[in-house]
């Protein structure tokens, strides 16, 4: 027959004590297993994504290296190129320069040509003058008895003044000439001159054009890569910032694997299956609203501490999503999904420092709050205030927000439905 050790009937006393301390020994020793196992499993979990976000922060960094040498390689170029430009920019001032000089010696040469011209003119005229001067004579024979004579000597005097004045007029004649013919020489030249400078001035030009769209473009690779640097060395702050919550994490993990937790109730453990509700509602059915901006407005009825928990996530909400956000310090420039319900509850007074999606599991007292309930499992929490779900999955922006639905992502899942003694 088998023995009840509960009926007092038949056992002693002392009998059914030591049954009840056995009882109880073994139901502690089952409970350090089963939390024993998801320690174990908690810390695996967080070792794995450390030993992830630390390939992720080599693959990073390796990147950010990456940049920097091609960054210091187009600084060479970009000086380069500057110089090859500046090089040219001097170049083009002095050819700038011969133009000027020779449109001023084009210029000037041309006005030679024209005071030839005149001096041609005025050669001329002085002729015209000389031959007029003759024929006004008052000896209009003197030419003619001078070729008829047969007496050199007695016309030696008009024929030495009837050649000087044949010599100065071919003299004179060539003379104008040839300035004229130089003159004309010259101008060509100098206009020769000036197209050439010109052709010289316009190729410089190109090539300093083309030396400063090289530059810019150096530059602007320059700008992209520096942009680029900056975008890796953010999502390496916060590789590295996920890096001290995973290990603080461990760090809780193993010292709760050292000194096991509470008993938790049953069907409110991490990962036990506990599909999320629709929408906890309060107990007297008031619900809050969400207002045209996102904000939530709470109930009338609603207790101070609710309240203020939903004025403490209206202040957060739409921030951006950080990972990891909000578990060094209550405030931060972004937050994740544990780190704005952290905040939340730390503004009604119901939490004094963040917990990750784990600790939550162990937070408050097991089943739903007749106004405030948390889901939490390895991977994530999220909570129901007020009838509303304060969340950052599935709630229309990237960051915290307020819902009036549920996820379909979330039902699917394992949870712990905590929520705060009293409410």
């Amino acid at each position: 027959m088998q023995l009840d050790l509960l009926d007092k009937r038949a056992t002693s006393p002392l009998v059914r004590l030591a049954a009840l301390g056995a009882l109880l020994i073994a139901t502690c020793a089952l409970v350090l297993l089963i939390e024993g196992s998801r320690a174990d499993a908690s810390i695996a979990d967080k070792q794995d994504d450390l030993a992830n976000v630390r390939d992720k922060q080599d693959d990073v960094a390796a990147q950010i290296a990456d940049a920097n040498q091609q960054i210091n390689s187009l600084i060479g170029q970009v000086s380069e190129a500057r110089q090859r430009e500046e090089a040219a920019a001097s170049e083009l001032a002095d050819a700038q320069k011969q133009l000027a000089q020779a449109r001023d010696d084009l210029e000037a040469g041309r006005e030679h040509l024209k005071e030839v011209r005149d001096q041609l003119h005025r050669a001329i005229g002085q002729l015209e003058d000389i031959l007029v001067g003759v024929y006004k004579s008052d000896d209009p024979d003197a030419i003619r008895l001078l070729l008829e004579s047969t007496q050199w000597e007695d016309d030696e005097v008009d024929a030495a003044y009837l050649d000087r004045l044949q010599q100065y007029q071919a003299d004179t004649v060539q003379k104008v000439k040839d300035l004229r013919t130089e003159a004309a020489n010259t101008v060509e030249q100098l206009a020769d001159s000036e197209t050439k400078i010109q052709e010289q001035r316009d190729d410089i030009q190109a090539r300093h054009d083309e030396l400063a769209d090289i530059r810019s473009g150096l530059e602007a690779q320059e700008a992209q890569l520096a942009a680029a640097k900056q975008e890796r060395a953010q999502t390496l702050a916060s590789l590295n910032g996920r890096e001290d919550d995973l290990q603080a994490g461990i760090a809780r993990a193993q010292r709760r694997q050292a000194v096991a937790p509470p008993a938790i109730d049953t069907g409110t453990a991490p990962d036990v299956a506990a599909p999320a509700p629709s929408a906890p509602a309060p107990s007297n059915g008031s619900t809050a609203t969400i207002n045209s901006d996102g904000s939530a407005t709470p109930p009338a009825d609603a207790p101070a501490a609710v309240v203020a928990v939903i004025a403490a996530a209206n202040k957060i909400k739409d921030a951006p999503y950080v990972w990891g956000g909000g578990h060094g310090s209550f405030e931060s420039s972004g937050y994740d999904c544990s780190g704005a319900v952290s905040y939340a509850l730390h503004g009604g007074g119901l939490l004094s420092s963040p917990l990750d999606s784990t600790g939550f599991g162990y937070w408050g007292e097991a089943g739903e709050g007749n106004w405030i309930t948390v889901y939490a499992n390895s991977g994530h929490a999220f909570m129901w205030v007020a009838g509303l779900r304060w969340d950052t999955s599935d709630t229309g922006g990237s960051g915290p927000s307020w819902s009036a639905s549920s996820s379909g992502w979330e039902t699917g899942q394992s949870w712990s439905v905590r929520h705060p003694a009293g409410l």
